[in-house]
């Protein structure tokens, strides 16, 4: 199939990379022309409208930017410039809400709207993307080809008894979760979920870490090495996960972590899934008390949110926290 990729960020680039491994027509665009020429292989485009002008009819345009404004004038602009039948995927990590409104205003046009949670981070490429996907049933299906390819398929995880009566696809990695704005919405409380599990690891290593204090009884005390406990819960542990993975990673490169001031980011999912609980009434005491953990990492660091900035470097590239280098020039002293 024909797609469009505007945005050729970390995951947009990789995401047209993947597409061309799987003999898809790719044309690529982003604001900075470097990005375009990267990504090899693809027909590159020098503006919305190139981009437009450049595609077959039905067209189908992925739009993979940052939540917020750049997102939603580029969704504006494409609903000025596409034609009835062609589809506006957006794959980045957007409010459900603003999914049903775009869908609603671009249904006006003719034109379909479809959102894809998309988790898989930089290691996309080689792993494939886990995608939960909201929009009409008709064109989600018309665009199964492009959902396949990008999922990490059935691969070696042994399959759940019971579930041969369900959606096949979900085995692959991907699923059709509803109506406009339902992939979101389930991405957005993955991502809480995310939250949740980092905090519950950086914690758990922050407790072990802690254990050779001079302020505990001598015969109290271990040197615990963390790297080594990230290891070996790898491996059969009922702990294991690819976050796990990721930390004994990061602590191979650096048990101390250095490198990491311990100021945590959040991107907007785990509040949005709080206020998703409160609309609901549902108790969600175990990803509030991680989102308002990341806040006061800003104003005071652990070791363990030394470790949720590492994590977040593995998965997503994201460098917001390490330590700059004046600082960790001054530390050297």
């Amino acid at each position: 199939m024909q797609i469009a990729i505007v945005g050729l960020g970390r995951m947009g680039a990789n995401i047209g990379r993947r597409l061309m491994k799987n003999s898809h027509a790719v044309v690529g665009y982003d604001a900075n022309p470097d990005a375009v020429k990267g990504l090899e292989g693809a027909t590159a485009a020098s503006s919305l409208e190139d981009v437009v002008a450049k595609l077959a009819a039905p067209r189908t345009v992925w739009v993979m930017l940052p939540s917020g404004k750049i997102t939603e004038e580029t969704i504006a602009a494409l609903g000025k410039l596409l034609s009835k039948g062609d589809v506006v995927i957006d794959g980045g990590n957007t409010f459900f809400k603003d999914d049903i409104r775009r869908a609603k205003d671009l249904r006006e046009r003719g034109i379909e709207y479809v959102d894809v949670g998309t988790s898989g981070g930089v290691w996309g490429l080689e792993r494939g993307y886990c995608m939960m996907i909201g929009g009409d049933k008709a064109v989600v299906d018309r665009l199964d080809p492009i959902f396949k390819s990008l999922a990490p398929g059935a691969g070696e995880i042994a399959k759940t008894p019971g579930r041969e009566k369900f959606d096949p696809r979900v085995t692959e990695g991907y699923m059709h979760a509803g109506l406009a704005g339902a992939g979101h919405f389930v991405k957005m409380v993955h991502n809480g979920i995310e939250y949740g599990l980092m905090q519950a690891y950086a914690e758990g290593f922050d407790i072990m870490r802690g254990r050779n204090s001079d302020r505990l009884a001598e015969d109290e005390r271990f040197d615990i090495n963390v790297g080594d406990v990230a290891e070996v819960w790898r491996r059969g542990s009922v702990v294991a996960s690819w976050l796990l993975d990721l930390t004994a990673i990061a602590l191979s490169k650096s048990e101390s972590l250095d490198d990491f001031s311990g100021k945590v980011d959040d991107s907007g999912e785990g509040r949005w899934t709080i206020q998703a609980a409160v609309d609901e009434s549902v108790a969600a005491p175990v990803i509030t008390a991680a989102l308002f953990a990341r806040f006061r990492s800003r104003s005071e660091n652990t070791f363990g949110e030394k470790l949720l900035s590492a994590m977040r470097k593995e998965f997503g590239g994201h460098i917001e926290s390490t330590v700059p280098e004046r600082k960790a020039k001054d530390d050297d002293k």
